[in-house]
């Protein structure tokens, strides 16, 4: 992919989440998305088979969350702290910044999905920045060695959709972010050496 196409690509996915944001997923059309990000039918439908297509992007948008809590994660902090930081961060903003009713779209569609299922992709940040606390956190004695790297990814990420899937399925009665913190300490205690 040429930069050209790369940035209409982004154009259309940055325009489409400032629309959900604003007037939510039922509320945005193609023609609401392709006006804001300035771009044609035919670009859009190049890149997205359907306004359908662009939840599956909602990955993107967390791992540009993530992206920003590496560059700004204090290098000292202990690796289990890390992975309690960016968890409750990046839960406090998918409950302030997303709404219940995407977040449930995302999770439904994977659940369906014949095709991609973008968050189980392992190249994303999420889970290159997880599996980097998690072997950092093994060199340094404070994560436990007797379980794999891979073993123990597996087990924050099913954590951590856990935590957000239950959040769904309560239609966010309570703070996902104070859910988050009182439970993901205990289900990390193991991890510890």
């Amino acid at each position: 992919m040429t930069q050209e196409e790369e940035s209409i690509k982004e154009k259309i996915i940055k325009a489409t989440w400032e629309l959900f944001f604003r007037n939510g997923y039922d509320n945005t059309t193609v023609d609401d998305i392709i006006t804001l990000a300035g771009t044609s039918k035919g670009s859009f439908y190049y890149y997205f088979e359907g306004k359908d297509a662009l939840l599956h992007t909602l990955s993107d948008v967390l791992d540009d969350q993530y992206r920003r809590l590496e560059k700004e994660m204090d290098p000292q902090l202990g690796s289990i702290d890390k992975l309690l930081l960016i968890d409750y961060e990046v839960h406090r903003f998918m409950e302030d910044h997303l709404p219940l009713d995407l977040i449930a779209s995302l999770y439904s569609t994977q659940l369906t999905s014949k095709g991609d299922r973008t968050l189980l992709d392992q190249n994303r940040k999420y889970y290159r920045l997880v599996r980097s606390i998690i072997e950092e956190g093994q060199t340094r004695g404070e994560i436990r060695k007797d379980r794999t790297i891979s073993e123990l990814l597996k087990y924050y990420t099913m954590c951590e959709r856990a935590l957000v899937t239950d959040w769904c399925l309560n239609r966010a009665s309570y703070s996902l972010t104070t859910y988050s913190k009182d439970t993901l300490p205990l289900m990390l205690w193991h991890f510890r050496t």
